[in-house]
């Protein structure tokens, strides 16, 4: 796999029939579930040559939960946002995560770096990470159609030159070395290998494919922040 030109740094990851399903799948549910003790705020990005979702971004509550049923050949990518306000004028935006686009729906906008990609049915911490994602297919088939992700809370382990704080001094999320230092680390450093540790089943460094890359067909996903970490 190509390894990402711009490193992102927050939880983010790749979805879509396009990418999971085979031509003739006539839709697919993703079912959004928010375990964390505070609001995420998923953020949606079609791929350029499909139609946006009738949401690009929106809030999840504490034990919330949220279906959503893209049409056929749907591709693009959705992440969680935190630590997200508005402001005095009515503008909004999150430290990790954020699109940008000064509204809760993102409207055509991806998610500022830093971020986490997840691609090809994956969840990847090859740019970052800001919280724990759990990726499961409900049904269908394929090689290694199994749950995905990382499920342990890394903003309290990462080391002091990766970690992102919020005003308060709290570590909000943890960059990758690539995002951290501006160079091209691309092979498996002590970094990205002490998250391939942490969570061995999530994308930990560009090629890491032989873990990390899983396939499904005819599947409907539950994705789920702040999973229990006996989901690992």
């Amino acid at each position: 796999m190509a390894a990402p030109l711009i490193p992102q740094l927050l939880l983010l990851f790749i979805l879509g029939t396009a990418n999971f399903f085979p031509i003739g799948v006539v839709s697919t549910t993703f079912t959004i579930t928010n375990q964390c003790d505070y609001t995420v705020w998923p953020g949606i990005l079609s791929n350029a040559d499909v139609a946006p979702l009738p949401t690009t971004g929106f809030a999840l509550q504490k034990g919330e939960t949220r279906t959503i049923s893209p049409p056929a050949s749907w591709g693009g990518r959705l992440w969680g946002r935190t630590h997200c306000s508005e402001d005095s004028t009515g503008k909004f935006s999150c430290i990790t995560g954020d699109c940008g686009s000064g509204k809760v729906e993102c409207s055509g906008a991806g998610a500022a770096p830093p971020a986490t990609l997840a691609d090809f049915f994956d969840v990847s911490l090859v740019d970052g990470y800001n919280l724990p994602v759990l990726v499961s297919p409900q049904g269908g088939s394929g090689q290694n159609c199994s749950s995905t992700g990382c499920v342990v809370d890394l903003n309290g382990a990462c080391p002091s030159d990766l970690k992102v704080v919020s005003e308060a001094g709290e570590g909000v999320a943890c960059k990758s070395a690539c995002e951290a230092f501006r160079q091209p680390q691309y092979w498996p450093t002590s970094y990205s290998l002490a998250f391939k540790n942490a969570c061995p089943r999530a994308y930990s460094y560009a090629y890491d494919d032989k873990t990390s890359t899983f396939t499904c067909s005819s599947a409907d996903y539950a994705i789920t922040f702040c999973p229990t970490p006996s989901t690992r």
